[in-house]
């Protein structure tokens, strides 16, 4: 080994382990009500970004971890949305049994349509996901009587949650309803990272890398895409419940592939293959679109720049960029 060599050992960098990533973002996580007000952020803020970040985070399951493409990801997301608000406004007051019938709706809807379009592939498969989250936005826009249409779902509003002889007021304290979200969040992250550790999810890393040679494994590429599609839209209805009960309201918008776009555009900006990739992109996203559309009515082509830098200059990422200097 030669003197150059050695000495560029020496002055390397460690390797940052993956544990210390995850305790970071959670150690800003959980203290985020405590230091928001100091930079002019607000706790509602902050539950969007979660909010928002497990819907990419779902996706990325797909696509980072499946490597498959899908464009019609808020379809799920809305339909968890109106599931959420419209048992609030119909059925119950529950706020548990709201998040349920939000989850249910929009996953099971992902699970039986996955079925018709996981024979599909590439763009074929992307085109008939935003087919069918159209069909869906088109009911809620239509359905003036049930789903409010063009106006949106309201009359409904998130509920205290009650343990027995204690009641957590999440309705009217905006930090325990932030730690809610976090709640469900720590949850849902808990099980993505149990399911791409096991047997299962290698067996998604290694469609991802060859669909073909998976096939030739003795893999059954199309069940494991439809399972991976499935589980996605399950966490992406979660993250629709949650923005329901956020914001007290549903509306079409949450159905548009405009907003699919909006989640694609989260994932790659953070890191595509990344696990908490998606988080970081959706945090600048909403960041970037809360404090520059309070100036000018143009704030997307602020975030539309960056896009198209991160993508020109960062193909990783902008955590993949980070991760990576920290270990030259």
């Amino acid at each position: 080994m030669s003197a150059t060599t050695t000495a560029k050992l020496g002055h390397a960098r460690p390797r940052v382990p993956q544990w210390t990533t995850a305790a970071v973002i959670w150690l800003v996580l959980l203290s985020a009500p405590l230091w928001l007000d100091l930079v002019g952020g607000y706790t509602a803020l902050a539950a969007h970004v979660v909010v928002m970040a497990l819907v990419a985070m779902a996706l990325n399951f797909l696509l980072g971890f499946t490597g498959v493409m899908s464009f019609g990801h808020a379809a799920y997301f809305g339909l968890g949305a109106y599931g959420a608000g419209l048992t609030l406004r119909y059925l119950s007051d529950s706020t548990w049994f709201a998040m349920l019938n939000g989850v249910l709706l929009g996953g099971v809807a992902g699970t039986l349509l996955g079925l018709l379009i996981c024979r599909r592939r590439g763009v074929y498969f992307a085109m008939v996901t935003i087919a069918f989250g159209q069909i869906f936005y088109y009911i809620a826009y239509r359905w003036d009587d049930f789903t409010g249409g063009y106006d949106g779902l309201r009359g409904f509003s998130r509920q205290p949650l009650h343990f027995g002889p204690w009641t957590i007021d999440i309705q009217g304290n905006g930090t325990l309803f932030y730690y809610f979200v976090l709640f469900v969040f720590g949850i849902s992250v808990a099980l993505m990272t149990f399911l791409l550790r096991s047997p299962f999810g290698r067996t998604l890393i290694a469609i991802r890398e060859n669909q073909r040679r998976a096939q030739f494994l003795g893999i059954s590429v199309n069940k494991h895409i439809w399972l991976s599609f499935s589980i996605s839209c399950f966490f992406a209805s979660t993250a629709g419940a949650l923005y329901a009960l956020l914001n007290n309201f549903a509306d079409p918008t949450s159905l548009h592939y405009n907003l699919s776009g909006v989640i694609v555009i989260m994932v790659v900006m953070g890191g595509m293959r990344s696990f908490w990739g998606p988080l970081v992109g959706a945090a600048i996203y909403v960041v970037l679109q809360d404090y520059i559309s309070s100036m000018t009515v143009n704030w997307m082509s602020f975030v539309g720049l960056l896009f198209v830098m991160v993508v020109m200059f960062f193909p990783s990422g902008i955590l993949g960029m980070l991760k990576r200097r920290a270990t030259t």
